[in-house]
């Protein structure tokens, strides 16, 4: 294979973008097996009292992943993420203001390989999401699996990464006084396996948990004494009495979708029913972690590697879809829910993609 080498005269920018990409993916697949083999050996050497101190703590606060995390403004802010921004480039457009006394479900599609724009986009500040959405808070969710690591729980949650479980979502999206938003990379692990330049496949059929809690966090029809409104918070002359004692439950679906998100990697080619996707699937039922066999670009040359593709990311974020609360939403209310919910990122996605550089011919795939 002919290897195609980078030129020696880059500028130091591109340089220092490439090193912020290369230290994300680093974080991605390799930081979390170094702090548990850091915090083995600190447990091991004369230090051991320290990790038994850490051990206390991890106890104690084992709940926060699921209770809204410990994010860190500062951590948010590093100007390591403006360089990161910078490689693809990665940006975030908004089609609509979002009250900030409602919380909201971010719909995050596709996932892609490393989830990218995702992370870019709600776990720093580098695409300026107070600014856009100025009273939102944006929680990306990730598997529980990885806030049992110590230290690195730690570290990702000051991104404002938190626990996918149902009672970290339920956490965010209950809250009365708003202002949360919870990202959900709705295709999961199964989607990064069809992660793969031109793929437009995402899998949401039958992933409606995510559906189910909106309507049981919805809004609050309130008749009280002839007047029937929307509830919003907002005072009312002939329902203030009940007010305190209902508007305490409020949450809209918002889709998102991320242009470019699958263009940053190659994959092994893997059709289902292949050896290598079946094996694929049974790593994923027992570890409950994607295993794609993915390759882009190298540091210092452009034939093999993993640092991604340069190549840019547009994440749209959708108009929201008022969800009216159901304490026990039956298939019937979850089902039409969701219908609603897949039009509305595919009118989302046609209406955007020939800016972002797709034909008209392209459309969504839904599995």
């Amino acid at each position: 294979m002919k290897i195609e080498f980078a030129p020696l005269n880059i500028p130091l920018r591109r340089r220092l973008q490439t090193a912020a990409v290369l230290q994300w993916v680093f974080s991605f697949l390799a930081l979390a097996q170094c702090c548990l083999a850091a915090y083995i050996l600190l447990a091991l050497s004369d230090w051991w009292i320290a990790a038994m101190l850490y051990a206390g703590w991890l106890w104690l606060d084992w709940d926060t992943p699921s209770s809204g995390g410990r994010r860190s403004h500062w951590v948010r802010s590093w100007t390591v993420w403006d360089y990161f921004r910078d490689y693809f480039p990665l940006r975030l457009i908004k089609t609509e203001d979002l009250d900030p006394k409602k919380n909201y479900i971010f719909g995050f599609h596709p996932h892609g390989v490393l989830v990218a724009g995702g992370f870019g986009n709600f776990c720093t500040e580098a695409t300026g999401f107070s600014r856009l959405f100025p009273g939102l808070k944006p929680h990306l969710l990730m598997l529980p699996f990885w806030f049992r690591v110590p230290l690195f729980r730690d570290y990702i949650m000051c991104g404002g990464l938190v626990s996918s479980s149902k009672s970290s979502l339920s956490y965010l999206i209950s809250r009365p006084e708003g202002g949360n938003v919870a990202v959900i990379a709705v295709g999961g692990a199964p989607e990064a396996l069809d992660a793969r330049p031109g793929a437009l496949t995402l899998q949401v059929r039958n992933r409606k948990g995510f559906i189910k809690l909106a309507l049981k966090h919805g809004w609050v029809e309130l008749i009280k004494g002839g007047c029937s409104s929307w509830w919003s918070c907002e005072p009312c002359t002939e329902c203030v009495s009940v007010c305190v004692s209902v508007c305490v439950s409020r949450a809209q679906l918002v889709p998102v979708f991320s242009f470019g998100e699958n263009e940053l990697f190659d994959q092994m080619e893997n059709p289902a029913g292949s050896p290598l996707r079946t094996l694929q699937n049974r790593l994923q039922s027992i570890m409950g972690v994607a295993m794609p066999l993915f390759h882009a670009r190298g540091v210092f040359q452009y034939s093999f590697g993993l640092v991604p593709y340069r190549k840019s990311i547009h994440t749209v974020v959708g108009k929201p879809i008022s969800v009216v609360q159901t304490p026990c939403p039956s298939s019937e209310d979850i089902e039409s829910l969701h219908r609603v919910y897949l039009q509305s990122l595919t009118e989302l996605f046609e209406q955007h993609k020939h800016t972002y550089g797709l034909e008209e011919h392209q459309h969504l795939t839904f599995f």
